[in-house]
């Protein structure tokens, strides 16, 4: 889990309907935001907080990509795999599986595929 990050931050942040989507959304696909908004029926406004909640957390990252005509622009994607909760000896313990990095060499050949 992320350092500095609270177990109850993360189970706050999981009771969010909207965060939950956006979650969802970005498990196998990066997203940007218009589309998160589109797929989640939430306003831009709300998928900005979400998304910045979730960064914070370590459960989404943020890229950068580059659009026509040279324009930039964030899409966002899962990083976790599988999240796991356990109650054990009267205590809930929060366990996060997160989805393998990808290298530098993965991401040049990504975003050489985009130019």
């Amino acid at each position: 889990m992320t350092e500095g990050v609270l177990s109850h931050e993360i189970y706050a942040l999981l009771d969010d309907e909207y965060a939950r989507d956006i979650l969802k959304s970005t498990n196998t696909t990066e997203k940007s935001a218009k589309e998160l908004s589109d797929e989640c029926d939430a306003s831009l406004p709300t998928i900005y907080r979400r998304t910045e909640r979730l960064i914070d957390c370590g459960l989404l990252e943020e890229r950068t990509k580059i659009g026509e005509e040279g324009h930039h622009y964030s899409v966002y994607k899962a990083r976790i795999k599988r999240i796991t909760i356990e109650l054990e000896n009267d205590e809930l313990t929060l366990e996060l599986e997160e989805v393998p990095a990808e290298t530098m060499a993965d991401r040049f050949t990504t975003m050489w595929g985009d130019i």
